[in-house]
């Protein structure tokens, strides 16, 4: 063991001589996965009429075109007039809908804000800017263990059948942030059904961000959830998000809000004094290169044939150094933008401030959880979408070296 241990700081040492300077911190499309969607420039030739007479320039449509409504109604699976478009960010979408419930109150009931002590439910691990816009409007964040599944919902029914001012629950249903997994068909059905239980102002914040994102050509369904609200009479439970943001151009992609009618006439009333339309000449030229279904999962397919190599390099990293071992455990996601790596209890802390040092930089330990507190300090989040195969093979040389250290040297401690 203490030779091990001296291979594995040897090892380091060099990876900090080599000052690699290689990120595997955030999601984002790499360069590649850009270009894909390069026809969007120069896509609408002077030619700024929507297929229904709507010209693009002009002010209106706080909805959206309704042709992309069309798009994202099938996306999503639900009406078209479920459906509002609005600018590049889902993200921004989520932040208001979370303000219009602290300031405006959903269902006729009183704002969040005016209810005393108001808590969300938050799968862990999880999303950190799910937790930050809850820090935001310093809701007390409630964790709940996620499964294969999705939430464990006997947790969630029981938190809020006990009360306790429960208003919401964070949801990536498909290739959740960080584990890749996927909801069953009865978590959805359950998330669906909460509504007739949970108060009448709850939500499910349903950010469903990876849903065309597969890695493999027979990937995993997801039942869609508003089908299930329809079963239970709980339509307006459930605002579900989505955006083109890792599908097109990153930073200027058009974001999705669905939900019932009667959601999003409230939010519209509030949403016309703060706009007067999003930008329709974007999504016109995003309906220019993706027009249909079927061209959205071809382009998707472009972006799998760049994803699988890099998740891929991550994954024979890790089945390489630890398949047979109890230093570590992962996820092996069928899509998304994400693995999960769980070291050792405590570990988590050490191995990212020992891969900083030897020039890697991944997600700070503790960021999956609400308020950058990990009980276990466990999880790592490794995205590898950016880098290239050769640096994330790098990148990852650093990881396990780092985890075997922390490891190694947690056991010479005991």
């Amino acid at each position: 063991m203490v030779l091990w241990e001296a291979e594995c700081s040897d090892r380091h040492a060099v990876f900090i001589a080599e000052n690699l300077g290689l990120d595997l911190t955030r999601g984002r499309p790499s360069a590649d996965q850009l270009s894909l969607a390069n026809a969007l420039d120069g896509a609408l030739n002077g030619d700024y009429i929507a297929p229904d007479g709507t010209d693009a320039r002009n002010y209106g449509g706080l909805d959206g075109l309704p042709d992309m409504k069309r798009l994202a109604a099938e996306l999503l699976q639900v009406k078209p007039d479920e459906v509002l478009v609005g600018g590049n960010s889902s993200l921004t979408l989520m932040y208001n809908c979370m303000l219009f419930g602290w300031l405006f109150g959903f269902s006729g009931q009183q704002p969040w804000s005016r209810q005393g002590n108001v808590k969300f439910l938050c799968p862990v691990p999880g999303y950190d800017r799910h937790f930050s816009i809850c820090e935001e409007f310093g809701m007390e964040m409630v964790t709940v263990p996620m499964t294969e599944g999705g939430p464990d919902m006997d947790t969630v029914e029981a938190m809020i059948r006990g009360g306790g001012n429960i208003k919401g629950i964070w949801c990536v249903p498909k290739y959740s942030n960080p584990t890749g997994h996927v909801y069953g068909d009865i978590t959805v059905e359950r998330l669906a059904r909460l509504g007739k239980t949970a108060a009448a102002d709850f939500r499910v914040f349903y950010d469903n961000a990876y849903a065309v994102h597969d890695l493999t050509d027979n990937p995993p369904q997801l039942a869609p959830v508003m089908t299930a609200c329809r079963r239970f009479g709980t339509e307006d439970s459930v605002l579900q998000f989505a955006s083109t943001s890792k599908v097109t151009f990153a930073g200027a992609g058009v974001g999705f809000l669905a939900s019932s009618v009667a959601n999003l006439d409230a939010f519209r009333k509030h949403l016309a004094v703060a706009t007067i339309g999003p930008d329709k000449v974007n999504q016109l030229r995003h309906l220019r290169v993706i027009d249909s279904m079927d061209a959205l999962r071809g382009h998707m397919q472009q972006h799998a044939s760049l994803l699988q190599p890099r998740f891929e390099a991550v994954l024979n990293a890790l089945r390489e150094n630890f398949a047979d071992s109890d230093l570590g455990s992962w996820t092996e996601p069928q899509g998304g933008y994400f693995i999960s790596f769980d070291t050792r209890p405590g570990l988590a802390g050490e191995v990212v401030k020992l891969a900083a040092e030897a020039g890697v930089k991944l997600t700070p330990a503790g960021a999956t959880f609400p308020y950058g507190r990990d009980p276990e300090d466990r999880n790592i989040r490794l995205a590898p979408s950016c880098p290239s195969v050769e640096e994330i093979t790098a990148a990852m040389a650093v990881f396990v070296n780092c985890v075997k250290l922390t490891s190694i040297r947690q056991k010479l401690a005991e």
